[in-house]
């Protein structure tokens, strides 16, 4: 097996940065727009659904912090299954990841044209999507330290921003609102009350809230070009817990609170307008406007990042196509920063030609993929732990709670996730592509194993 190799890429990610990703990049469009559907799903317990998936998601990255503490790679999960399970499993889950988030770079960048085109309705969406995947393709491309810098700033305003939404949020429920009364828990109770569409109804907010928390995965990515790995994972982790208590149950717990569940805005326009107004926010929908429109970005600029650092590592491992582990001046895999960005741009392209038939398609094999990077990161975790307490225990600075107990309760909750979206029709679909991606990718890369096994015992092969 291949070693993924840091050394070729800078280490211009200052720990600022690395601090702001971590607390920012749990912040996504997902959870100013997509929480509607949720909520108007489950109804208030909706708080009930992020707070099973975040105890999910906070399982998942002290596993992968663990590990990355042990052995930083700009590969990260990819180079821990490869290492714990096989190479055809690094190969497997790291194209998976690459084709999650080089289609999110496409998806990322016609919804914040979408944004764009409201306020310039006279022009193209083409137009906005191509002029941000050029903006962010050429950041990418020029040195680590700017898009740090990017995520640094795009980081601070989505905290900002949702620190002021909890303090209004938390006045207007306590009364002390200027022209507001204390709401207590008629919202709660009322309208048909805290399971109003019952069992059913959370099954289907579980399933939104779980994949609003996609994305968490880059900062274990961003700290193999940090000045101090180790010590940036461990951070990154250990305040995990609170960033997904605070951002996402406590914005959730402020929503259901302010505003009955069954609002038609709060799905039409977002759970957060529709606060932000009944609290009579002057320009509630323009300010939240810039919000969504500063987390797309964001996540476009992570995307694109993390994307081409796991092709770099892949590449690196003989996993992919070696001028992907190629880098040109100041440390970045140019290379594999202009295949993201350009799959990014075909898949925003395919969108304006076929819309119901290739992109729908696409969307429908990244929508189970969070939970199959997730699945090989515990079992790669449970594999990879016991071989550290025995040969490198000093390197376990970042430890799983309760191993191996946890880990196999995180397992069981991805596998009931797995058996709900096979019973949800919508979500059915999805499951079926991503598990065919996953399928095809596991089989070639098996195969390549196979292969470079068989080349390696054959004579002719090693003296080549």
């Amino acid at each position: 097996m291949q070693q993924d190799n840091n050394a070729h890429l800078a280490h211009g990610l200052k720990q600022r940065h690395l601090s702001m990703i971590a607390l920012g990049g749990v912040i996504g469009a997902g959870l100013f727009v997509g929480s509607g559907a949720g909520i108007a799903a489950a109804g208030p317990s909706i708080v009930i659904a992020y707070v099973l998936s975040g105890l999910l998601v906070m399982l998942v990255m002290r596993m992968l912090g663990e590990m990355s503490a042990a052995h930083p790679a700009s590969g990260s999960f990819s180079v821990h299954a490869e290492r714990a399970i096989g190479p055809w499993a690094g190969f497997t889950v790291g194209w998976v990841f690459w084709v999650l988030l080089s289609v999110g770079v496409g998806a990322e960048a016609i919804g914040a044209a979408g944004v764009m085109t409201g306020w310039f309705p006279s022009t193209p969406d083409w137009m906005w999507a191509a002029l941000f995947m050029v903006v962010f393709c050429v950041t990418n491309l020029t040195a680590v330290g700017n898009f740090g810098e990017f995520e640094f700033w795009f980081a601070t305003l989505k905290v900002v921003a949702i620190t002021l939404f909890l303090a209004i949020g938390v006045l207007a429920i306590a009364g002390l609102l200027p022209g507001t009364d204390a709401p207590g828990t008629a919202n709660l109770t009322g309208h048909g009350g805290f399971l109003p569409n019952g069992f059913d109804g959370l099954i289907v907010g579980l399933l939104t809230s779980v994949f609003a928390y996609g994305g968490l995965e880059t900062v274990t990515i961003a700290a193999a070009e940090s000045e101090n790995p180790v010590q940036g994972v461990a951070k990154a982790v250990r305040t995990a817990m609170w960033r997904i208590a605070i951002f996402y149950i406590g914005s959730m717990a402020v929503i259901v609170t302010l505003v009955p569940w069954n609002d038609p805005e709060v799905k039409e326009k977002g759970p957060y307008v529709a606060v932000l107004d009944y609290l009579q926010i002057p320009a509630a929908g323009r300010i939240m406007d810039v919000v969504v429109l500063i987390a797309l970005l964001s996540a476009m600029n992570a995307n694109i990042y993390g994307a081409s650092r796991i092709a770099y590592s892949l590449a690196g491992r003989g996993e992919g196509p070696g001028i992907l582990h190629r880098t040109w001046g100041r440390g970045v895999p140019r290379a594999a920063v202009l295949a993201t960005a350009f799959f990014g741009f075909v898949t925003t392209l395919l969108s304006y030609w076929w819309p119901d038939t290739v992109f729908a398609w696409l969307l429908n094999i990244i929508g189970a993929a969070f939970l199959v990077v997730w699945i090989f990161i515990a079992v790669a975790e449970l594999r990879t732990r016991r071989r550290l307490e025995r040969d490198a225990p000093e390197t376990l600075v970042v430890r799983m709670w309760l191993f191996p107990f946890l880990t196999w309760a995180a397992l069981a909750g991805m596998a009931a996730i797995l058996v709900l979206m096979a019973k949800e029709p919508d979500t059915r679909v999805q499951l079926i592509s991503t598990g065919a991606l996953t399928v095809a990718l596991a089989l070639i890369g098996y195969a390549r194993q196979r292969r470079t096994r068989g080349g390696l015992k054959s004579p002719g092969a090693r003296a080549s």
